[in-house]
């Protein structure tokens, strides 16, 4: 059987409570939520949801590249936001990083996210 294998780089922001980045079990890596956090400052890249976003996938690519892998390995994403009405432009935004065929996915109205944020990813990857 296999050992789960904790997956950290610091060119994704480091986890702000009791979590790992990501955990790799066989193939598969699960990782934490990702919001656009700038992984220099630990501060977010700004208020807006697109530029949220585009920061929140490319932190979440980093960990993807650090596993070994890319985005597009993903088989799931999990997408939460706090304003539902911008879902258009988290889809666009996505596209910017991964192209089809597409993975599953959920999207998730929240009413808050940690520091504020108005975007948060999570995905499964298969590698």
């Amino acid at each position: 059987m296999s050992t789960p294998q904790v997956i950290s780089t610091p060119k994704a922001p480091a986890a702000i409570g009791p979590y790992s980045q990501a955990i790799q079990f066989g193939n598969l890596v699960f990782t934490s939520g990702q919001i656009g956090l700038n992984p220099s400052t630990g501060d977010l890249v700004g208020p807006g949801t697109v530029e949220q976003a585009r920061q929140a996938f490319a932190n979440l690519k980093a960990v993807a590249e650090q596993a070994g892998g890319s985005l597009a390995n993903v088989v799931k994403f999990t997408l939460f936001l706090t304003d539902l009405s911008e879902f258009a432009d988290v889809n666009a935004i996505m596209q910017e990083f991964v192209s089809a065929p597409f993975p599953a996915r959920s999207t998730v109205g929240v009413a808050s996210l940690p520091k504020g944020a108005r975007f948060e990813v999570e995905a499964i990857l298969a590698l």
